[in-house]
């Protein structure tokens, strides 16, 4: 994205931000309109595998799966069961950067390489951060998490990441 497109996304987000924070509905013209509702991203089933003998965690994940959806990703959500998050799929691996701005609550971010395995976790990443959170290295997916789950399942490096294509 050219640095005139992300200054251009940096403006609207402050805008939505002062709206959600003044209690007003968000929609500001992007094209697109306001947000994204979630309903309409698809889901799947996930899990992470990890250690021997195996233990294996599920999730019911929302895959953001166009330019649209991973821009928006879990922008607005005001609470994240601990059994769900989101997936993002990136085709192809790359070097991910992301941030929390308009995003309400703490998130762990996973980062997952092209093998299927955590290659990275940010944990309890700040709510309404504009700090870049960077995979470091290319990676074909991240996973986000509600905040504080990677420690309390005891996550690591390495643990295994493995989900279904939604069907349509």
């Amino acid at each position: 994205m050219t640095q005139a497109g992300r200054r251009r996304r940096a403006r609207r987000a402050i805008l939505v931000g002062i709206l959600a924070a003044a209690g007003l509905q968000a929609a500001v013209a992007d094209g697109a309109g306001g947000p994204l509702d979630l309903a309409s991203y698809p889901r799947t089933d996930l899990t992470i595998t990890q250690g021997k003998p195996p233990r294996v965690h599920s999730f019911r994940v929302w895959v953001a799966d166009t330019p649209q959806r991973a821009e928006q990703g879990l922008m607005f959500v005001s609470d994240l069961p601990e059994s769900e998050g989101m997936v993002f799929p990136l085709q192809p691996p790359r070097v991910e950067n992301m941030w929390m701005k308009n995003t309400y609550i703490e998130l762990d971010m996973l980062f997952i390489g092209t093998n299927g395995r955590v290659t990275k976790i940010i944990e309890r990443a700040a709510p309404l951060s504009l700090a870049t959170l960077s995979s470091g290295e290319p990676v074909a997916a991240v996973l986000e998490l509600r905040g504080g789950a990677a420690a309390k399942l005891g996550l690591k490096v390495g643990d295994a990441v493995s989900w279904k294509k939604p069907t349509a």
